[in-house]
């Protein structure tokens, strides 16, 4: 694998940052990280649990930590939801092409469903996303190079839209 200098996925839960992200890295044939994933991993636990002990607060941190290795490590880097609350990272954020992955309400909490593993959405799924969204909108829109639909596509479309614009953004 060749790498390159981080392309980031944001977005606010269910709008399809991992699925997206796997593909385009696999696509581009560079590394993919998860920063959820890459916290789990280094925590041996789940979100949940981290959030229930660490709070919030806590578990931002872990994120903050992880994001800064996985954006030095290049590839493609899909930031949890609420990573761009960070004003660091969002200032980090503008030196990377950076990819706002948008749903609707119906497409996400379609792709939500039952889970427990997402804490912020627990309980009332649609209201509760509705809410993040839009106490975190002008921050994606703030952080983000582009801006793609997933409701309603398959993830393969998706990437085809994101490499297409990549690509059209690095013609002179």
């Amino acid at each position: 694998m060749t790498e390159q200098p981080a392309i980031v996925l944001v977005g606010p839960p269910a709008v399809g940052k991992s699925t997206v992200g796997a593909l385009l890295a696999a696509q581009l044939g560079v590394r993919f990280c998860d920063v959820d994933k890459a916290i789990e991993r280094a925590e041996r636990r789940p979100i949940t649990e981290i959030f229930a002990e660490r709070g919030e607060v806590g578990f931002r941190q872990l994120e903050f930590d992880a994001t800064l290795a996985a954006l030095e490590a290049g590839g493609v880097v899909a930031l949890g939801g609420g990573a761009v609350t960070n004003t660091g990272l969002r200032t980090m954020l503008a030196d990377y092409p950076v990819v706002w992955l948008r749903a609707t309400v119906r497409e996400a909490v379609r792709r939500v469903g039952a889970s427990t593993t997402r804490p912020l959405l627990n309980g009332d799924v649609a209201g509760n996303w509705k809410k993040l969204v839009a106490g975190r909108r002008h921050y994606y829109e703030q952080v983000a190079t582009l801006a793609v639909d997933t409701a309603g596509r398959s993830p393969g479309q998706v990437v085809t839209d994101i490499v297409t614009a990549l690509e059209r953004a690095d013609r002179p």
